[in-house]
């Protein structure tokens, strides 16, 4: 079990599970005790920020070291979410890889290429390593983590474009599009780790500071579900509430607002926009580490709604306001040939750390077919 980034997930060798997908399904869904709401007879945190799970392998294709799955367990429901990535457990994928010997150790960095088999990507982790073993202590703080770790440097520029339909899935940096019950709304999809539908929290009614789902009414919850299923839609996907993609966030101007967990106070002024993240049915307790990459994107690409709200700056640094503080993302926006945006640069830091190892005992009849 590690924590990475915000998130805390259960890492599994894939060749310790069995090969057909549907066994192995009913054994990870036993040991995480899904379905069930406080998931009491597995590993499961009983929420969506500790219901994730971590497929590593030997790498099946060039220019990798190892192979990743990430799968989003179901609370309520039997169910697997495999598509998209998660940007916070990836965190944790470079120290797994080194830490089981799967990846040599080599010192001060030891730059880990992981092939992301849910989006056929590669990204690169960067790994402080100290005597054969990655550093945990550190001076780096992540909002919503806390204390310090030692910082992972994670660039993804290798996963912009996740679901083939180009970096902007519909063409464009914005669209007006129809949102039953509600009329003509403007938005942008930029799809750089995961695909994500921005909008602007005014056009909706709200601040922009709501940090939980409380703080939506019914019909504005409502709202966010249709948008996103616009987003299934653009992408030729069949809508699945328990699909975690494509992801709707909701920006707004810079302001003062409180941490909610920490109850310190953020100044408008540290931050380039405030953002909050429509994620299987919630607002997310604090932010993905895909989609801040994806915010970041965003941010740099003339002409979205995030750039607008932004403008365009020379400094690479986006810093992006979210429920539980701050994060930051190294994004450089470019051009191809045919004067299409091209993502550069896109990198965050991350913390992680292993919480413990050992054995989970599942239930004979898991394993049959």
């Amino acid at each position: 079990i590690y924590r990475a980034g915000t998130s805390k997930g259960i890492f599994l060798h894939m060749n310790d599970l069995p090969q057909d997908a549907q066994t192995r399904d009913k054994v990870i869904l036993a040991m995480f005790g899904s379905p069930d709401k406080r998931q009491i007879d597995g590993l499961g945190g009983a929420q969506v920020l500790t219901s994730k799970l971590a497929l590593v392998g030997p790498s099946s294709v060039p220019g990798a070291d190892v192979d990743y799955i990430f799968g989003q367990v179901d609370i309520d429901h039997a169910y697997i979410s495999y598509s998209g990535l998660c940007g916070n457990i990836s965190a944790g994928i470079g120290p797994f890889a080194i830490e089981e010997g799967l990846v040599r150790a080599v010192e001060p960095v030891t730059k880990v290429r992981i092939y992301s088999k849910n989006t056929d990507q590669i990204y690169v982790a960067e790994v402080p390593v100290n005597d054969g073993h990655p550093v945990i202590g550190g001076d780096y703080a992540v909002a919503g983590v806390p204390g310090t770790g030692a910082k992972l440097n994670i660039d993804m520029a290798g996963c912009a474009a996740s679901c083939r339909m180009g970096l902007l899935p519909t063409g464009r940096p914005k669209d007006v599009w129809t949102v039953p019950g509600y009329g003509p709304l403007e938005g942008s999809m930029v799809d750089a780790v995961n695909p994500c539908i921005f909008v602007r929290a005014k056009d909706l009614g709200l601040k922009g500071t709501e940090r939980k789902s409380g703080d939506l009414s019914e019909e504005q919850a409502h709202l966010l579900e249709e948008i996103r299923k616009i987003g299934f839609e653009i992408l030729h996907k069949k809508y699945n509430p328990l699909d975690a993609v494509p992801f709707v966030a909701f920006v707004s101007e810079p302001k003062d607002y409180t941490d909610y967990l920490t109850g310190r106070n953020i100044s408008g002024k540290d931050i380039d926009f405030l953002s909050r993240v429509w994620f299987l049915g919630q607002i997310h307790q604090t932010y993905p580490g895909s989609i801040s990459c994806c915010s970041g994107a965003a941010a740099v690409i003339p002409g979205t709604v995030v750039s607008d709200i932004r403008g365009m700056q020379p400094r690479a640094n986006v810093r992006i306001g979210h429920p539980g503080g701050i994060i930051e993302v190294e994004a450089v926006c470019g051009q191809h040939e045919d004067g299409s945006p091209k993502i550069e640069r896109l990198s965050y830091g991350r913390t992680a750390r292993r919480i413990m190892d050992g054995y989970c005992y599942v239930p004979n009849n898991r394993f049959m077919e």
